[in-house]
């Protein structure tokens, strides 16, 4: 190998070796940003803080995913124990449960439609095309329609189902 070669290579040897050292030094830092950030978090949960920051909704309707609960008035029977789930993609489950000696629970899936305007969520019974309809009081509460699909004027609570993560919903429903 002539000289000229020699030279050449220990210089191309000489700036790669500081290339891999500053990156080296670059990825120190940002695995030191890191771990400082998740140490911040830690610090902050452990002493009540919030994490509604990183779990905020995207859209509107997504202000109403999850579960509401509550126990429905009924003609026939003491009550009748509802969980109605709101998940992603408009799809939504009820799960009811008559009050009386028998502990059968009903299931129902279907579509939900979310009417900011009207605030109106519309259940569609993906078996039989059933509708049903509830008037959005505010994020966690919901007040089931009047069988003439009108909404109710009077005995709102008796009718409300109550979001899971709401105050004393656990309350209002225990299966």
């Amino acid at each position: 190998m002539n000289i000229f070669t020699k030279f050449v290579t220990l210089k191309l040897c000489l700036i790669l070796s500081l290339f891999v050292l500053s990156s080296n030094y670059v990825m120190a830092q940002s695995d030191k940003n890191t771990m400082a950030d998740v140490q911040k978090a830690r610090a902050m949960l452990r002493h009540g803080g919030n994490h509604k920051q990183f779990t905020a909704p995207t859209t509107e309707a997504e202000k109403f995913y999850g579960v509401f609960y509550g126990y429905l008035p009924c003609e026939h029977c003491a009550g009748i124990k509802t969980t109605l789930s709101l998940k992603n993609k408009h799809n939504y489950l009820v799960v009811i449960q008559y009050a009386q000696a028998s502990n059968k629970e009903f299931y129902e899936k279907g579509k939900y439609v979310w009417d900011e305007k009207s605030s109106t969520l519309t259940l569609t019974s993906r078996k039989d095309g059933k509708v049903s309809k509830y008037y959005i009081k505010d994020e966690t509460t919901l007040v089931q329609y009047n069988p003439n699909g009108k909404r109710r004027l009077r005995k709102l609570e008796a009718y409300s189902l109550i979001r899971a993560d709401a105050k004393y919903s656990r309350e209002v429903h225990i299966h």
